[in-house]
């Protein structure tokens, strides 16, 4: 049985607000906010920004239950160590237009809406 909605938001919000902001220092990672995790999550699991795909704010509540299902698994693997968040974030950032102005990928600053 595929997990509900509720069950669906409850764990975006505690990957992107709790286990992948814990494990970001140690890692290493260009980004430690809970906003950038979900941007970098949901942009890939778009293959482009969420908000062009997604009609809504707060994007988790918006989003269909196939996408938060992909961008949770692409979070998964972040977890696991099976993708590179640095080179998810990238990605993210040359879709919005940033990744050239940008030294050092320090994107701890809210992404332009």
């Amino acid at each position: 049985m595929p997990p509900s909605r509720t069950e669906l938001e409850g764990r975006w919000l505690r990957l992107v607000r709790e286990e992948l902001p814990t494990v970001a220092s140690d890692r290493g990672w260009p980004i430690r906010n809970d906003h950038c995790f979900a941007r970098v999550l949901l942009d890939n699991a778009c293959g482009g920004c969420w908000y062009d795909h997604v009609a809504g704010r707060p994007a988790y509540r918006h989003a269909s239950d196939e996408l938060l299902g992909r961008a949770l698994a692409l979070g998964g693997q972040v977890l696991a160590n099976h993708v590179d968040l640095t080179e998810l974030n990238r990605r993210s950032l040359a879709w919005r237009g940033k990744l050239a102005s940008l030294s050092g990928l320090q994107t701890d600053a809210a992404p332009p809406h």
